[in-house]
């Protein structure tokens, strides 16, 4: 077991995932990873990350609104609290947002979409480390 905060990547792109594990691990956390809506929901029964990093369009299209709104139905309490942000190419491809523009867009846990921020890809390494650390300070109150 390690001291380090786990964050769970459940993202179909194997590279993307890797180059979010380099930028995490250098960060100082602990990374596991799924590729699919099934494996995530399983390794977050099993590992309990301390965030997750969910994609929003995955194999079954939506799949990452499908995750979150099982992750969020369970009736342990640490899957209602856990910090997700969701990762989208959606705003580059189409400029459709699931968020409002601007610095610190993400909707509040529950409003509309159960989650704690958003970030548009190509994801930004110290953006990335910055908004992770953000998001496990408020749901865990650490820092």
């Amino acid at each position: 077991m390690t001291d380090k905060e786990t964050i769970l990547i459940v993202e179909d792109d194997l590279d993307l995932v890797e180059t979010l594990r380099l930028t995490l691990e250098g960060g100082g956390y602990a990374v596991r990873a799924a590729n699919d809506l099934e494996t995530g929901l399983a390794r977050a029964d099993a590992d309990r990350p301390d965030l997750i990093l969910l994609d929003v369009m995955m194999p079954d299209s939506t799949e990452g609104f499908q995750f979150i709104w099982r992750l969020r139905q369970r009736p342990e309490e640490y899957f209602r609290k856990v910090p997700v942000i969701m990762l989208t190419a959606v705003t580059e491809r189409t400029g459709l947002r699931f968020y409002p523009a601007g610095e610190g867009g993400g909707y509040p846990a529950g409003q509309p979409v159960p989650v704690q921020d958003f970030i548009d890809k190509p994801v930004d390494p110290d953006r990335l480390l910055e908004r992770v650390s953000k998001a496990l300070v408020a749901a865990w109150r650490k820092g």
